[in-house]
């Protein structure tokens, strides 16, 4: 059961590209760059915060009708 409402579909929207932001961020550096490059990881930080934020709002029944969704 996918949500149906414009601002479910807005938030997982914003979900996905934050989180494709990140992987881009990462691509072609190690976990050692995370630790040497203060910018990088503050801005993958900042990204999951967001990814965060956009969970916060999604609304909880979704979750419960998808037994494979991490709950909430």
């Amino acid at each position: 059961m996918l949500p149906k409402r414009k601002d479910d579909i807005v938030l997982i929207r914003h979900m996905t590209d934050f989180a494709r932001k990140a992987v881009d961020f990462m691509q072609g550096r190690r976990r050692a760059d995370l630790d040497s490059d203060e910018m990088l990881s503050l801005a993958i930080i900042h990204l999951i915060e967001m990814i965060g934020e956009a969970a916060r709002m999604f609304p909880g029944s979704y979750a419960s009708r998808i037994p494979t969704f991490p709950g909430i």
